[in-house]
């Protein structure tokens, strides 16, 4: 799977779709500190441990590199950028049972706009798997010949016997 670029300086710095979660029940927001554990044990159990290992270390900087949607006081999605590499988005991830409702696409956002504030001007999303969504989302282009990414010598756990 190839890399994707997003032109930060085109998108635009609006936090509107928040407002537009929060009609439907759900609040994207950023985590707290004493979510940190909650929130990556959530991740590891609904994802992967290469991905909750992300999630810990968006977390561990202040303020978080992170954003997370709920339901009902209930963790349903995440997102974060700077936690593989600098400038780079993901990962992201909805619960199966709340996705087409607009929550990726706002956890998206949040993090990009965030990255755009910080002052990035370009975005990469690491290894795209739905390629469709970022370019309608956030006019994300792909990056030729950018497999297998930073990912390319990854160590992964050993399951135990």
């Amino acid at each position: 799977m190839s890399d994707m670029l997003v032109k930060l300086y085109n998108i635009p710095t609006d936090f509107s779709f928040l407002a537009d979660m929060e009609k439907i029940g759900v609040i994207v927001r950023k985590p707290i500190g004493p979510e940190k554990h909650a929130i990556v044990d959530w991740v590891r159990e609904h994802f992967s441990d290469p991905w909750a290992s992300e999630m810990d270390i968006s977390m561990s900087g202040f303020p978080p590199t992170s954003w997370i949607a709920t339901y009902k006081k209930e963790l349903i999605g995440f997102s974060c950028f700077d936690s593989t590499c600098l400038g780079l988005f993901g990962p992201m991830g909805v619960h199966p049972d709340h996705r087409k409702k607009g929550i990726g696409k706002a956890l998206l956002m949040a993090c990009l706009v965030e990255m755009k504030l910080k002052g990035y001007a370009y975005c990469i999303i690491g290894s795209v798997g739905p390629t469709d969504f970022y370019v309608k989302t956030c006019g994300a282009t792909i990056i030729e010949d950018s497999e297998p990414s930073v990912w390319y010598d990854m160590l992964r756990r050993k399951k135990r016997n």
